[in-house]
């Protein structure tokens, strides 16, 4: 009965196909940044060019102006003189300016090519964040990871259940790690997500301490996708399966308000 229950269970984390737990999501939010930054970048230095390129064009003009007034007789050869050597200093300033600006962009450009998908773009005043410091002994590493949970720091906790798995897949506590990583899911209402993490508990770590609250968990995440006859099955089973447990007496609790026809509206006749 276990197995069927898992199988339904993984039939909504898996419609088809390998439903991934969200896990490669920051990556690729990096990734995207970085290509729309760096196609950002690339377009001001195209736009920036131009001006260059229209800029010195009009100082060519300017200076063969310059050089025609300097030639001139009459009255106006002063005011020409002057407005020519005016045109020509505004545009040279003009000019050394996107010259810098481009050399400016094109830096920024390279460091965003280079950098790469692993790593983020960084303010120049931003401080560093200082490195978490990770426990060798895999008792102490899940601790952190839960605090991290426990604390809000979802993202963190992700990371660290990830590396769990990979450090220790098969150390006794990797269920207990993945009944963490299911709340996390759970408490951002990720209910899929969550499911997966709990059928592994139940499939493949049955006698877990948290295999019991996995079922329950189970049930609560059946319920929030309206899908009550799938919750009854996991309270059902869960009382089966660990009839002595406190979450056993929860689960018969819960099936009896599942029980209770709601009062027909307008009260009683």
């Amino acid at each position: 009965m276990r197995r069927s229950f898992v199988l339904l269970s993984l039939s909504v984390v898996f419609p088809g196909c390998f439903f991934p737990a969200d896990r490669g999501q920051l990556l690729e939010t990096r990734v995207d940044k970085l290509a729309d930054d760096n196609k950002k970048l690339k377009a001001t230095l195209s736009e920036t060019q131009g001006k260059l390129d229209e800029t010195t064009s009009q100082l060519k003009t300017a200076l063969e102006q310059l050089d025609q007034a300097s030639r001139t007789t009459g009255a106006n050869i002063g005011v020409k003189v002057d407005s020519a050597i005016q045109d020509v200093a505004t545009l040279r300033g003009q000019m050394e300016s996107y010259q810098f600006k481009i050399t400016e962009l094109e830096a920024k450009v390279a460091a965003a090519e280079k950098s790469g998908p692993a790593s983020s773009p960084t303010k120049p005043d931003e401080p560093k964040k200082e490195e978490l410091k990770k426990p060798d002994d895999p008792k102490e590493f899940l601790k952190l990871a839960d605090d991290k949970a426990k604390a809000g720091e979802n993202d963190v906790a992700k990371k660290l259940y990830a590396e769990f798995f990979k450090k220790w897949p098969r150390d006794e506590q990797v269920g207990e790690a993945h009944y963490g990583l299911g709340e996390v899911h759970f408490l951002e209402s990720k209910c899929r997500e969550a499911l997966y993490e709990y059928g592994k508990v139940i499939q493949d770590h049955p006698k877990s301490k948290s295999a019991p609250m996995a079922y329950l968990r189970s049930a609560d995440c059946f319920k929030e996708l309206k899908m009550m006859d799938e919750a009854k099955l996991a309270l059902n089973e869960l009382m089966k399966q660990y009839a002595k447990s406190e979450q056993a007496k929860l689960a018969k609790t819960r099936l009896a308000e599942f029980e209770k026809k709601p009062a027909p509206k307008g009260g009683k006749k």
